[in-house]
Parts: structure tokens; sequence; C-alpha cells
């Protein structure tokens, strides 16, 4: 599969003959352009469906040339990534050939590392869930258990995935080696933000076949800037699904998206420093993005349709929230936006995990903790509350397994403080509605932090 990433030049336009400053202050780079417009291409035949879209009306929504539209897509053809769909009557001449997309041509798998469990999905190109498991886990046994309890379940749901024998072994590294460097995996190369780190993944379905430069998928080394890829070369994981783009992990900060490592997450400050990408790509032979689990949530939401700017707020084991602003997710500069469960309301209030006392999620927690879903719902709209008066958004989107428990409750309660202020200001009530996905839209929205370079859409 090449051509297909962009994640780097996602301001660039359609036309070939850009100008003006290019990646990384240097000129345009015309590889990372090449590689944006076929990204264009391909999000294009995502959207078109099985109904397809003909190359004149690629050329059209692109502003690409037809020549250009032709070379891309013969190239999506031959890499298994796009097929003929039929034919379309024209208003003249020869009916139309209409391209479709091959879903099943490329695969991500997205893990939501929660507290107390894991969740694995495995998506194929348009994000549609084909397989799923999940089990019970302690975030706090250790990096060793909670590596091999997320490398079983990913091995569980990818075909032809196996744990037999003394112990896991995907990719080239024997059981529990985490170090650096481990399974041909070069910590050094993996700039960028989201972290894919160039590996070329052998094999059928449209990827790389090991004929050129590959990373996943991608021109390697051709896309630098926040999904940049850095073009390491590993050989083919063992026993892994040869379409696998890579896997995207979400789980509760404060944690270094860009870098992949962990701070003091809420609740287990032992993980404090740790290099979790690098630990995970190392045991697993494939690329690993790592992102706070409100954050990919929220990404995954706007891949699905969630429009314009809005707050997902996360209420589970933690709480937390996802911004979408302008249509991106908004991590800020050291990924520290959206930790809204630890805003201060009540001074002197009761100790909260991370060390401060009277936030939002302490008191949340322990309404929920003895039954008393009206307060907590209360509590949580006080804090939706002073978002929306910070933000402006257009909407507040709930989610997590306890919203999921009592979405009326928690809908109508965070509703009521919202519209109370509303009445004070004079303004149009921000609408609370229930998350699409339920409980798994983390693990969802973790595969997109994979799947969004490949349609140029970066990691949010």
């Amino acid at each position: 599969m090449r051509g297909t990433g962009g994640a780097g030049v996602a301001g660039a336009t359609g036309a070939t003959g850009a100008t003006g400053a290019g990646v990384g202050g240097g000129g345009v780079n015309l590889l990372a352009l090449r590689s944006h417009n076929a990204a264009l291409v391909l999000d294009l035949l995502r959207t078109a469906g099985d109904e397809g879209i003909s190359r004149l009306e690629l050329a059209e929504r692109t502003g690409l040339t037809p020549q250009a539209v032709s070379k891309i897509t013969a190239r999506l053809r031959e890499d298994g990534l796009a097929a003929e769909a039929g034919r379309r009557a024209s208003t003249g001449g020869k009916p139309r050939t209409v391209l479709r997309l091959v879903p099943e041509a490329g695969h991500a798998v997205g893990v939501h590392l929660d507290r107390d469990e894991v969740r694995v999905v495995l998506v194929d190109l348009r994000g549609a869930v084909v397989g799923e498991r999940r089990a019970a886990l302690d975030l706090g046994a250790g990096a060793e258990a909670v590596l091999g309890a997320v490398g079983e379940t990913v091995a569980g749901v990818l075909p032809g995935g196996s744990a037999g024998g003394s112990g896991l072994r995907l990719g080239l590294g024997l059981e529990g080696d985490v170090r650096p460097g481990a399974a041909g995996f070069d910590a050094d190369s993996l700039p960028g933000a989201a972290g894919l780190g160039g590996v070329s993944l052998p094999g059928p379905a449209g990827l790389d076949d090991g004929s050129g430069p590959g990373a996943a998928g991608f021109d390697g080394g051709s896309l630098p800037g926040p999904a940049g890829l850095g073009g390491v070369s590993l050989p083919g994981p063992a026993g892994l699904d040869p379409s696998l783009l890579g896997v995207g992990v979400a789980l509760p900060g404060p944690l270094d998206h860009v870098r992949g490592v962990l701070h003091r997450v809420t609740g287990f400050p032992g993980w404090d420093g740790f290099p979790l990408r690098e630990a995970l790509a190392g045991r697993l032979g494939v690329p690993v993005v790592v992102d706070k689990d409100t954050n990919a949530a929220a990404l995954g939401l706007a891949a699905g349709g969630e429009v314009g700017s809005f707050a997902y707020l996360h209420l589970g084991t933690g709480l937390g929230a996802g911004l979408v602003i302008g249509g991106s997710v908004h991590r800020g500069a050291r990924t520290g936006a959206g930790e809204f469960g630890h805003q201060v309301i009540q001074l002197d209030g009761p100790p909260c995990t991370c060390g401060d006392r009277g936030c939002v999620e302490a008191l949340c927690l322990a309404a929920v903790a003895r039954g008393d879903l009206d307060e907590a719902a209360r509590v949580l709209g006080a804090g939706a509350a002073n978002l929306v008066g910070l933000l402006d958004i257009d909407v507040v989107l709930l989610g997590g397994r306890t919203v999921a428990a009592a979405p009326e409750a928690f809908t109508a309660g965070v509703g009521a403080v919202l519209e109370a202020r509303s009445r004070r200001t004079g303004q149009d009530a921000v609408p609370v509605r229930v998350a699409p996905g339920g409980d798994g839209a983390v693990a969802v929205g973790a595969a997109q932090l994979v799947l969004g370079p490949v349609f140029g859409r970066g990691g949010g």
C-alpha cells in the first residue's frame, strides 16, 4: 500500500502546482504532496461507499488533473485498495467507470486500556468493527503484566493470531522483551505526533511487498510532520495479519501523545515516564500510536461524522474530556488539554486521586458510588457548564460505562444545568446527547489514530 499517507501536509491543497512555504519550511515536499493527493482520493473513495465514485468526480472534488487522478487510482488498484464498482451513465459519451474502496485491504487495531480491563477492536479501512475482544486487567499490576495482557488480547482479535506455547510471541521479540530495539524496532526513529514508526509490513492486501521504500503503506520517509514516518524496516510480524497497518492505544492520562510516553496516570503514578509506544511496538512488531482515551473517542466521533466543535465527556473509572475545536482534536502543547475531571469546583472538598481536593471527578465518582446518579449528573453538569462558558462549543456528548448504564439520568441532569446557564446568559442552551458507540467508542477511536493518516486526516 504505497503513497496513501499525508498527515504531515494537512494544509496542502489538491492542486499540483502549489507554491509557498513547504513542509518543514524548506519548500514544497513533492513526495509528501503526492502522498497527500493519494490520501484525498482514498478518503473520497471511502466516503462514496459501495456506490463508488468516477475518476471525473474525483478530479472535480480534489482539484487534481484527470491525468493525476488516473495515475493515483491505477496505483491504488494495483495495490488492492480500490476496485471497479460498475458503470454509471454519463451526460454524453460512454458510461463512466466508478471505483470504490476495498475495505478489507487494510485493518487497524484499537486498544482501550482502562484501569480494570482491556478492550480491543479490529476495524477495516472504513472503520467498521470486524472483530472485538475484552479481558479483565489491573493497570496497577506492572508493565510486564499489562503489556502481556494487551498482547494476548490483540492476538485474539486478529485472524490467525495465537497465544500458544510458553507465552505470547508476536513480532520478532521474545516474550517479555520490551527493550528499546527489541524485535528490530529502532526507538530513535519515531518522530512525529502519531508515532507511526515507519515499519514496513510485507505481504498481500495491498501493503508494501518489499520492492520499494515503505512504511505501513506510506511513502517511506516522505511524510515529515505530525504523523512522520521514520522509514524503519522490519521483517514481517510473525503470525500477524499482513493487512494490519498498526495499533492505536488509548488510556487515561496524563501522557505525552507525541512521544508515546506516560506521565503520572491518575491513580497509577508508577507509570510515570514509561515509554508505552516503544514497548508495545517492540513486542507487537507493528507501528503503535498512543493517546488519551478521551482524545481517541473524540477523534472517532469526528471521523464518524460529528461536525463542528464539541466536548466528549467520558465517565467510567475516571472522568475526562476529549475536545474537538473546528473539526480537529485539541490536545494542547503537552497533551494536557481535556483534564476535565480535575477542575476544582469545591475548595477544600474531598481528596482526589490526582492529589488535589474538590475535583469534579472525585465528587462525581463519589456520588455514583453511593448510588446518587442525580447528584452525579448535577456535578457533571457543573463541569460541563464551565467548559461551555470557556470554549463556546456546539454540543456536549456523554459516554463511558457509567453513562451507558443510565443514559437518561445523565443527559437530563447535565442538560438541566446547561438550560439553567442559558437562562442566565440569554443564549441558547447547548444540547446534550449520548455519544454513539456506547462503551466501545474509545477502542474504535483508538483505531482511528492509525487510520487517520491513511486518509489525510492526520492523528486528529
